[in-house]
């Protein structure tokens, strides 16, 4: 009936809906399997896990799945095992094995393993950014995915205040925009940004940028330049930062002068590009920029095998121009090195060996002193001399030429210059090796100063009495000095001379006293101010007193006041009695007949004053006519002769 034709109707539908049902409840649980095989997006899943997965897995898909993943393993082991070992050397190996890796499919993995390289090693920057130039001019895709995230890192860094980060990520935009990768606008952008509102990490911060970015913007934007140091110029003058903060400003400025001298834009090695392969994006720091980052994880891809296919015809057509440019490099240098090979006979020479020469004529130590010497010429203050000088790579023991250098300079100008002392301050209070170079030098200088010239010595010794002043060197070297008649020259004493004065001049006599009198040195200046024998403290006190530094010698003269006074005989420890006896004998024989000849001296001069007496009592008598002197004459009065009698009695005449 119809009834019953509907009901069977109704029940056949029923059946019908609930076995599609269940086939979207198994396509459901099938597709929940995958999801949980996927799962792991490259972390490490237990091997009785992925087994339990493997089985649940039934059916082509699960296999496919399985494939792929395995493919998405493989792909990210490769891409981070060749960032982590990206050097200088072997940059172009490394960008190859690169591309032979589908970073259409791993951009994401490519991105976030560079990014974490880098921030991990900021010292490798420019050898990311130069990867990240190569393969933007292939993929330029890649290239700003890369770029993006790492504005989106630096704005996460800015937010949270993170300082290490913001240098990091600043660093790696600044080699970026040298690699022509972003576009110049971003670097000033960044500027503009953390030179608003300064603070000291932000103008820290900007210098850094400033430094790895200087070179690109002074050729692509000189006059954005220009404003960013006009905007660190009006931090300087309001004094809104701190000294180290201005130190930092004040570096950059330097810098600035020297061209960026040091921080080139593409160092040698990784400028691997021509300028019509070069590839840039702009990206804004105002942007809306899309992280994607459902790309670092592993997505079933329906069309792999076609996908892989076209990558690998991509990569034969790029790699195989390379290649063939590879071969006409490496033919080429076969033929110039058969060239050279042809004269020795056939014979093969074996040129992995390299020997080192070690040049034994003094040559690398001439050049050295001539560098160092050219920049200490050519720089205009003692801080720019001083930048320029410790970016020098000195040899080991190079720092005590450096120092001798110094003085050198110092020594050939015609009149003492600051410039040196306050260069020399600089590196004396720098580190300890500079310090005990120039201590060592005061006593070699000390030693020779009698083969300088005046003007030499006291230029020498100005230097040394500013680093003296200055606490830059130690009070101790002054013990090498001997203030005695005996072991003193006249350019050693010339030296102490103008040495003390410049002291006195830069502390003052009252401080340089108080440092003298230090009791922790004291024994250091013994010889200056010895106390050993009345002569040589009267010595000490006489020449201090002849250069009017008179009044640092109290104590000395103090000492000698309560000296007792010994006998006038020669007493020798080591002779016997009678030896001491007769040599007092000798001693009061030589001194009697001394005492007879002043005695004879003195009566020889009477007799000659009695004789020119009179001569000129018998010129006076004979003489008729008697001149007399006017009071008002300018010649003083002689006094009137004695008479004859009285002068016989006076001189013992009769």
């Amino acid at each position: 009936s119809a009834w019953e034709a509907t009901k069977r109707t109704r029940q056949r539908t029923k059946d019908d809906a609930s076995e599609e049902e269940e086939g979207e409840h198994e396509a459901y649980k099938r597709s929940r399997r995958t999801q949980e095989g996927s799962r792991s997006g490259g972390v490490y899943v237990p091997p009785a896990k992925a087994r339990g997965w493997a089985s649940e897995a039934t059916g082509q898909e699960a296999d496919e799945t399985v494939r792929q993943k395995k493919s998405w393993e493989m792909l990210k082991r490769n891409i981070h095992g060749a960032v982590n070992k990206v050097n200088v050397k072997n940059v172009q190996e490394v960008v190859v094995e690169l591309f032979r890796a589908n970073l259409l499919r791993g951009r994401g993995l490519l991105a976030k393993s560079l990014i974490k390289a880098q921030t991990a090693s900021p010292a490798f920057t420019q050898v990311y950014a130069a990867v990240v130039a190569v393969v933007n001019s292939k993929f330029p895709t890649v290239g700003e995915t890369v770029l993006h995230r790492v504005v989106l890192l630096f704005r996460r860094a800015y937010r949270r205040n993170d300082k290490a980060l913001c240098l990091a990520s600043t660093k790696f935009m600044a080699q970026l925009v040298n690699q022509h990768v972003a576009h110049e606008l971003l670097a000033l952008e960044l500027l503009a940004l953390l030179l608003e509102n300064p603070t000291e990490d932000s103008v820290e911060v900007a210098a850094g940028l400033v430094k790895e970015v200087g070179e690109t913007l002074s050729e692509l934007s000189p006059q954005g330049l220009h404003g960013v140091f006009e905007r660190f110029r009006n931090i300087l003058h309001e004094g809104a930062v701190g000294k180290r903060t201005q130190y930092v400003v004040e570096n950059l400025f330097a810098v600035r002068k020297a061209n960026f001298e040091g921080f080139p834009a593409i160092p040698p090695g990784l400028d691997l590009l021509e300028e019509e392969d070069l590839i840039t994006h702009e990206v804004s720091l105002d942007d809306e920029i899309d992280p994607e980052t459902a790309i670092d994880l592993f997505r079933l891809d329906p069309n792999f095998e076609e996908n892989e296919t076209n990558y690998t015809a991509i990569v034969q057509e790029i790699l195989g121009d390379e290649e063939e440019d590879d071969e006409d490099a490496e033919n080429k240098d076969g033929g110039e090195a058969g060239a050279e090979t042809a004269d020795h006979g056939g014979q093969v020479l074996d040129t992995s060996k390299r020997q080192v020469i070690q040049d034994a004529t003094g040559t690398d130590n001439v050049n050295l002193r001539r560098t160092i010497y050219l920049t200490i010429m050519s720089s205009v203050d003692f801080e720019e001399a001083g930048h320029k000088l410790m970016k020098i790579d000195l040899p080991p023991g190079g720092e005590k030429e450096l120092c001798t250098m110094i003085l050198e300079c110092c020594s050939q100008e015609r009149t003492y210059l600051r410039y040196y002392g306050l260069l020399g301050e600089r590196f004396a209070k720098l580190r300890r090796v500079y310090h005990d170079a120039f201590a060592e030098l005061f006593g070699k200088q000390y030693e020779l100063i009698h083969r300088l010239e005046t003007a030499k010595l006291r230029n020498v010794a100005k230097f040394f009495a500013n680093l003296l002043a200055s606490d830059a060197l130690t009070w101790r070297v002054l013990s090498c000095i001997h203030l005695t008649e005996d072991e003193t020259t006249s350019s050693s004493r010339i030296f102490v001379k103008v040495l003390f004065l410049e002291l006195a001049e830069i502390l003052g006599l009252k401080q340089l006293n108080e440092r003298l009198m230090e009791p922790s040195v004291q024994e250091d200046f013994s010889g200056i101010f010895p106390k050993d024998t009345p002569k040589n403290m009267r010595f000490s006190i006489n020449f201090f007193t002849s250069i009017g530094l008179g009044g640092i010698t109290d104590a000395l003269r103090e000492h000698l006041r309560n000296v007792p006074t010994a006998p006038l005989r020669a007493v020798s420890d080591t002779s016997s009695d009678s030896d001491t006896s007769s040599s007092y004998e000798d001693e009061s024989s030589s001194f009697d007949s001394g005492k007879e000849r002043e005695d004879g001296q003195r009566r020889s001069a009477e007799d000659h004053i009695y004789d020119r007496y009179r001569s000129r009592s018998r010129g006076h008598s004979r003489s008729p006519v008697r001149y007399t002197r006017s009071r008002r004459s300018r010649s003083p009065r002689r006094r009137p002769s004695p008479s004859p009698r009285r002068a016989a009695k006076v001189y013992g005449r009769n």
